[in-house]
């Protein structure tokens, strides 16, 4: 795979590449500048070719070739009859808080946090609560874990993590999950797990789902994930959960036909072409963004003062502190001055303020530009 190849996506109907004016280079959204894996593209095409596009039901090596994927990536064993699909993780997770709790309850999140999750509480008429992550002085973020369980004892209904987190980068430590859902098991808490991102972590971090920390935790769980993000096929509308406990799974089953619809045909087939075939290039992508993670993270901490970022652990997001620039507003100051669109900060919550997100998913050349642009608006 080539991934230094770019690619023009400006007349491809890409939201990414339609948001801002076209002088401006965008570097936002979660979405890679990255071809598709060569078997996803050659699985569509062959469906293409059939020409008929009904309703699509998951294809029959779909479970299988899930149930591999999240053994050999996470020793997880999961059973079939434990795994479904959606159009989408935020749909997923919303259609969660409207299926496992009730109005006027309460949902703990850890901000700053990934907009949707934001927002989700009070969208489905719920509460939330926030355990705001803490901020070391190198830039990591840890959990305030008395703060967690002040909130959870609340009466707090469901906690929403997302991990690996965006937009901080964490992959969070087996010891840091166990205590979380010891915490939310001691309060009967739900938990619902946003882990889209769970198979693009680096060197040196191993990612661990936290309903395979034991069957308790299970029981409390559910899962969810996609191939959207790892194979870059967002666009499908295909994603995963997953649930062990059927009690939960049966809630979240009566109400989705009404609510959800089906996730598409084509999305379904991509899926199944991914998790089967896509491991190739899958290492091969890991490799090029460890790269270009650690080149951001160089090239900030030399080129652009006044702006910091830590090392992420996971994503192809990097989150940049930009507190020390003199500027109003630094979304607008990049923006404008050096024709860069990047994520504001203030909309992962009160406490991402003053921060940038930038997804370095994208080709070397496009990432330099980028970067090179920020250095001489700075200068």
């Amino acid at each position: 795979m080539n991934f230094d190849q770019v690619i023009d996506r400006r007349d491809t109907e890409s939201v990414k590449w339609h948001y801002y004016n076209e002088d401006v280079l965008p570097m936002w959204l979660a979405d890679m500048d990255f071809q598709s894996p060569q078997p996803v593209i050659e699985a569509l095409r062959n469906r293409v070719d059939h020409g008929i596009f009904g309703y699509g039901c998951p294809p029959e090596g779909l479970r299988p070739a899930i149930q591999d994927h999240l053994r050999d990536f996470f020793k997880w064993p999961v059973q079939p009859e434990q795994v479904d699909f959606v159009c989408g993780v935020v749909t997923g997770f919303t259609h969660a808080i409207y299926s496992l709790t009730e109005p006027g309850d309460r949902i703990l999140i850890q901000t700053p946090v990934y907009p949707p999750i934001l927002k989700a509480p009070e969208a489905t008429g719920r509460q939330s609560l926030h355990n705001p992550l803490v901020r070391n002085s190198d830039g990591k973020y840890e959990i305030d874990f008395d703060d967690f369980e002040q909130k959870a004892a609340s009466g707090v209904k469901l906690f929403i993590l997302c991990n690996p987190h965006n937009p901080v980068g964490r992959v969070f430590t087996h010891a840091e999950l166990t205590q979380m859902a010891e915490i939310c098991l001691k309060h009967n808490v739900i938990i619902c797990s946003d882990e889209i991102h769970a198979d693009l972590v680096f060197s040196g971090v191993q990612h661990t789902p936290i309903a395979s920390l034991s069957p308790e935790v299970s029981d409390r769980t559910v899962t969810y994930f996609a191939p959207s993000k790892t194979y870059n096929i967002a666009g499908l509308s295909t994603s995963v959960y997953v649930a062990q406990n059927p009690e939960l799974k049966d809630k979240l089953s009566s109400t989705m036909p009404m609510l959800l619809g089906h996730p598409n045909i084509l999305g379904l087939t991509a899926a199944l072409a991914a998790y089967r075939d896509g491991r190739p290039w899958l290492q091969e992508l890991l490799v090029y963004l460890e790269s270009n993670r650690d080149y951001l993270v160089d090239f900030v901490t030399r080129e652009l003062p006044g702006v910091e970022v830590w090392q992420p652990e996971g994503t192809f997001l990097g989150w940049l502190d930009c507190r020390q620039l003199e500027v109003e507003s630094p979304y607008r100051f990049f923006r404008d001055t050096a024709k860069v669109g990047m994520n504001d900060g203030s909309t992962f919550g009160e406490s991402g303020t003053g921060f940038l997100r930038l997804n370095f998913g994208s080709p070397r050349a496009l990432l330099t530009e980028g970067l090179t642009r920020m250095q001489a608006a700075l200068e």
